[in-house]
């Protein structure tokens, strides 16, 4: 045998593979696109930084074309998703969707890029997703003098007592962990985080339930996914990935949370659990979910302009308590 050929040591198709040496090679969302002054279709403007020079957790921010320092805005943390192996807060996927989402909500946006498995397994990407929300939270008026890294658009234009976390798939995994967080730790600054939204949730347990029955190959790759991106847990019943099972469920620190999946998605009847669960755990909010018909997993980033796209928009920006930003100009 070829010395030089790299050995496989498995395949996560169509993620990632993962050699023998150690190299890892993403096959998808490796593509990055820089901010935007001004982005010409929204009139959005972003940039990127970073949190934390130690770790390398950074962020991409959205700025609606329109601020005052008058007028607050409500505060969106983004969480990508990409099965905590690909993508990043710098993809053009995300740069389109969150560049319209900014624009249509009159939101400033965080969007989060923490460390990825395998090289970083997980809880890695939850302390990342973490140490930026705390970041974030500095900048309220009670503690933004206190030292190290201040972003003029959070401190003049972010409304801290409307904050929300959102994210799909993995992602959205990790909005929900944030909020947990929120709800056993609390935020410095009297920040408020009133809901969160979580789009085609990456949730899964060890018993099959719905449909998940009907394909226990797919079954038995979803179980590889998770083990691979956190070798240390217990396996598909670790509340890190079936919340269902999580004692602290009732601690969600937020007082709602919209849940939006998908009918094609194999991740749809995770969903509904949740919700259901949520329900039930004692926790006092409201949980809303929509089901957009006919559509599979992260369909509103790979057709954004697709029409029940655009509701899951209008949803969100409902769910968030305001209007669709009228863009219109004279």
């Amino acid at each position: 045998m070829d010395s030089n050929i790299l050995q496989l040591a498995y395949d996560l198709n169509p993620f990632i593979r993962v050699y023998k040496d150690g190299k890892v090679e993403r096959l998808m969302g490796t593509e990055v696109v820089p901010p935007s002054t001004t982005d010409p279709k929204t009139g959005v403007h972003s940039k990127d930084l970073v949190i934390s020079p130690e770790t390398g957790v950074a962020a991409r921010l959205y700025k609606p074309k329109t601020t005052t320092t008058d007028q607050k805005l409500p505060l969106l943390i983004y969480f990508h998703g990409g099965a905590f192996f690909v993508q990043t807060a710098f993809s053009p996927t995300y740069q389109t969707f969150l560049n319209s989402l900014s624009s249509e909500a009159n939101a400033i946006v965080v969007s989060v890029d923490y460390r990825r498995a395998p090289e970083n397994p997980l809880p890695i990407g939850y302390d990342d997703s973490w140490e930026a929300v705390k970041w974030v939270a500095s900048h309220t008026s009670a503690v933004a003098h206190g030292g190290g890294l201040v972003e003029e658009w959070l401190r003049d234009y972010a409304d801290f007592e409307r904050v929300f976390f959102g994210g799909d798939s993995a992602g959205a995994n990790i909005a929900h962990h944030m909020a947990i967080r929120v709800g056993l730790e609390g935020l410095l600054g009297g920040v408020k985080l009133v809901g969160i939204v979580l789009t085609n949730p990456y949730f899964w347990g060890k018993d099959p339930i719905g449909g998940e029955g009907t394909n226990m190959d797919i079954k038995a790759l979803m179980d590889e996914f998770w083990i691979k991106a956190c070798p240390s847990s217990s396996g598909s019943d670790d509340p890190m990935i079936n919340p269902v099972v999580d004692p602290n469920l009732a601690r969600l620190g937020c007082s709602k949370v919209l849940v939006c999946v998908a009918e094609k998605d194999v991740l749809r009847d995770r969903g509904w659990l949740y919700c259901e669960a949520l329900g039930k755990s004692g926790w006092g909010g409201v949980v809303e979910i929509m089901e957009s018909e006919g559509e599979d997993h992260v369909f509103h980033l790979e057709k954004p302009n697709c029409e029940k796209a655009m509701d899951l928009v209008k949803r969100v920006i409902s769910f968030m308590g305001l209007e669709a930003h009228d863009k219109a100009q004279s």
